[in-house]
């Protein structure tokens, strides 16, 4: 049976608004009558803080997980053939947990203002661990030692970051003041710049003048947790990159902000600090975690742009609904 085309874009439109590193959204889909496939751009890769392609293969992998909610939401089974290719199966009502998730992918959002007090409760802390579980993925949430170890390298990879102008002039090309661009990370979405350097986080903001954003004093002692893979090998980032928004789709049901905190996965001095002694768990992804006030939606460029089809193929819809339950609205 094939996928109807409005059902196809409005799983594809799901599958966009998975996080990317600096939203570059680096996705390519292949569309075919019994599968749909993604695939990674090159022409939006980070060479200065992703030379490997390691947050690139992660995003795919966010990708494919919306893209597989999506279909199931809309009654469609479907299983993995490869890394980034979904083979469709037989319709069939989904389950519940299935729906909760797709319900979310909407409504998931990149959220770099200040955190409450306001604790997460270890039942919560559990659902994510679950969200994460598999037999080469585990999430673990940072005791305060830990917390205070990995936001020091943070803060040193941070500052070595903003010291190299090839860094600066790489954020400088995926950030926007403007707001007219319909990818990166523009200036609605940077957050308020840290009153003091408690927190070391990402600032978007770096080339701006400083009068032009407002400041705000953030948690001191932020909820961090780390995902780790068994291998670090391209396969092993798409499926930590499944893992990740499985956990983010989960936080946003639970009424939870997240961010990435990745400065000291980005710089090989310091993210060798965060390997396990043993050398068996890999770090994939550092999240703070907590309560926040909602955070606006990121840009999100057009399918069409995106989606590979035959030249004898009709063109996908320009929009559409999402299906089946209420996955409308832009991520990262």
């Amino acid at each position: 049976m094939e996928l109807p085309d409005r059902t196809a874009a409005a799983c594809v439109r799901a599958a966009v608004t998975a996080p990317s590193m600096h939203n570059t959204q680096p996705w390519l889909f292949r569309l075919g009558t019994d599968r749909i496939e993604i695939i990674t751009d090159p022409r939006r890769a980070l060479a200065v803080v992703d030379p490997d392609g390691r947050a690139m293969h992660l995003s795919l992998g966010a990708a494919v997980c919306n893209l597989r909610l999506a279909l199931a939401a809309a009654g469609w089974t479907s299983r993995l053939a490869g890394p980034g290719l979904v083979l469709l199966g037989p319709q069939r009502e989904p389950s519940d947990g299935m729906l909760v998730l797709a319900s979310a992918i909407g409504h998931r959002r990149t959220n770099r203002g200040p955190y409450t007090a306001t604790p997460v409760g270890e039942d919560v802390l559990d659902a994510l661990r679950v969200a994460a579980a598999g037999p080469d993925v585990r999430l673990t949430v940072l005791d305060p030692l830990r917390r205070s170890a990995v936001l020091a390298l943070t803060q040193a990879a941070d500052d070595r970051q903003r010291g190299d102008p090839a860094y600066r002039c790489e954020l400088a090309r995926w950030t926007d003041a403007d707001g007219n661009r319909r990818d990166g990370v523009t200036a609605r979405t940077f957050g308020p710049r840290a009153a003091t350097a408690a927190l070391p986080l990402r600032d978007f903001g770096l080339t701006l003048p400083l009068a032009e954003r407002t400041a705000a004093r953030f948690e001191r002692h932020p909820l961090l947790v780390v995902l780790h893979s068994r291998r670090d090998t391209p396969d092993a980032w798409v499926a930590a990159g499944r893992a990740l928004q499985r956990v983010l789709l989960t936080a946003t049901v639970h009424g939870l902000a997240t961010q990435p905190m990745t400065q000291a996965l980005e710089v090989p001095d310091f993210r060798r600090y965060l390997e396990d002694p043993d050398g068996r768990w890999h770090p994939q992804m550092i999240l703070r975690v907590g309560h926040a006030q909602p955070a606006p939606a990121g840009p999100r460029r057009d399918i069409r742009d995106m989606v590979l089809r035959e030249p004898d193929q009709r063109p996908l819809p320009r929009s559409t609904a999402f299906p089946r339950t209420t996955l409308a609205g832009a991520g990262r």
